[in-house]
């Protein structure tokens, strides 16, 4: 009975976790956008599951160019960005896949107030944060008001004494042979 109760439990939990999690794509007409809700300037990937060609363009008046896309596992794919100019609302997509046309909207909203973040080498953004990793904070204070004080000197004052105390215990052992 408790292993039915909590697997029941665990099930509901499950349940309720699916339903209020946010989408991570939206999919329209077999045409899926990551992000679902784009801000403008930030980068976007599409993805075409029923197309049996092997290449299809996407255009539309929300990215920056036409976006062509190939064939990678399975479907066609491609990325492009979304225009920084662009005010907050639904554009159309259009997607020529051979000889058929298929439509779609992208819904741009309100940007994060962050820059987008490239996807490939084509799309350099400069400058690069780079370096510093765990020293970073060290380099923005000042080494001389940051160093040891009293309260590091006394704790490694203890910890020699400690180790000074062990040493003479264990030599004084060995020197009597019952180490």
């Amino acid at each position: 009975m408790g292993s039915a109760r909590i697997t029941l439990c665990a099930a509901a939990v499950a349940a309720a976790v699916v339903s209020f999690a946010p989408a991570a794509h939206a999919r329209d007409g077999g045409v899926s956008v990551t992000p679902a809700s784009p801000a403008p300037g930030s980068d976007v990937a599409l993805r075409v599951g029923d197309c049996a060609e092997k290449t299809a363009t996407a255009v539309s008046a929300a990215f920056v160019a036409d976006v062509r896309l190939a064939v990678t596992d399975g479907a066609l794919v491609g990325e492009t960005r979304i225009r920084s100019s662009l005010t907050v609302g639904t554009y159309d997509v259009t997607i020529t896949c051979g000889s058929s046309e298929r439509k779609s909207t992208i819904t741009v909203v309100q940007g994060t107030g962050r820059p987008a973040t490239p996807t490939s080498p084509s799309s350099p953004v400069a400058p690069v944060p780079a370096g510093g990793g765990g020293t970073a904070h060290l380099a923005a204070t000042d080494a001389h008001a940051a160093g040891p004080g009293t309260a590091h000197a006394v704790t490694g004052l203890v910890l020699a004494g400690a180790a000074a105390a062990a040493v003479a215990v264990l030599s004084g052992r060995r020197r009597r042979g019952t180490g």
